[in-house]
């Protein structure tokens, strides 16, 4: 042994080495943790969620009732959608005879509640009247006409951006939404998006995780076929310019 170094100072710099590895050790053991964590975080994001589902649907009292915040509420939306395709569907009752019979029968209801109580009373009550605000027509006419427009706006778009791919994509959409079409009506396929918004985004806010997981692996088998498409036939299809070319 070097002579200066006493028993004890071996033992002490034995103990300092043991420790500095054992502090290295979980410096990196932490580190691995946060990068367990990120791509943790960068998986549960492949659906595109970035904020919560409440949030992305508005955060308004429509997102409480797609994501069954107030039970009763939600019940009430989905059961009156339920009966009115069951009128229109299973019963084959028309528009113009449903209306009839709700307005006789408010009608009826609002002749009995005045005479009733004229004659229970003596002193006939005030019947309350059905008013609708004008905004309501107003804001809801707006509303479709942004989005009817917003759709031409993109049609058009696609037609004349000269991405022979997109174009392509979008007319197989459209041919495939008039082939569903065929199977059932303009009201059924109304009623099944309208089921489907109340049932999916609550079942995705619960099996978040398992639904990304899901996702992820059909998009990389969809890329997948998609560039095989793509090498196979769509690259091999020129695309169109439709710029006009200078005239000298």
């Amino acid at each position: 042994m070097p002579e200066g170094i006493t028993a004890e100072d071996l033992v002490s710099n034995i103990r300092e080495t043991f420790s500095d590895s054992i502090s290295r050790h979980k410096s990196g053991s932490f580190f691995e943790e946060d990068k367990l964590d990120s791509v943790t975080s960068q998986f549960n994001r492949l659906f595109g969620r970035e904020k919560p589902v409440h949030h992305i649907l508005g955060g308004g009292k429509s997102a409480d009732v797609l994501l069954w915040r107030n039970k009763k509420i939600s019940a009430s939306v989905l059961t009156g959608a339920t009966v009115v395709w069951i009128l229109f569907e299973w019963l084959n009752y028309n528009l113009l005879t449903l209306l009839s019979l709700v307005l006789v029968m408010g009608m009826v209801a609002q002749f009995a509640w005045k005479n009733a109580s004229g004659i229970l009373n003596r002193s006939p009550s005030r019947v309350p009247r059905v008013v609708l605000p004008d905004e309501v027509f107003v804001n809801i006419g707006r509303a479709i006409g942004y989005q009817v427009n917003h759709g031409l706006k993109f049609l058009q778009d696609v037609s004349c951006g000269g991405n022979i791919k997109q174009f392509l994509a979008v007319i197989a959409s459209l041919w495939a939404a008039a082939i569903i079409g065929t199977w059932c009506n303009f009201l059924t396929v109304l009623y099944i998006g309208f089921v489907g918004a109340h049932t999916l985004p609550i079942l995705y806010e619960r099996y978040d995780d398992q639904v990304d997981g899901f996702i992820s692996n059909v998009l990389e088998q969809l890329q997948h076929n998609y560039r095989k498409l793509d090498k196979g036939v769509l690259g091999r299809i020129p695309k169109g310019n439709f710029g006009g070319k200078k005239v000298e």
